[in-house]
């Protein structure tokens, strides 16, 4: 098994790690309600999901 030769400074690993970054979620919009919606989701407000009904949103 490979095990480095000397010890991995600070700033190397956090040159390394720098890319490694959160990405935003893209979001759409429901075809039903208009509402942004993520993407590849259940939409909350309609209880819609390509065209058919997942589940009976609530009224409140």
């Amino acid at each position: 098994m490979a095990v480095p030769k000397r010890r991995v400074s600070k700033q190397r690993k956090r040159k390394r790690r720098t890319h490694y970054k959160a990405q935003e979620t893209t979001l759409g919009t429901c075809s039903k309600t208009g509402d942004p919606a993520v993407r590849h989701r259940v939409c909350l407000t309609s209880g819609m999901y390509r065209g058919k009904l997942i589940f009976e949103p609530d009224e409140d």
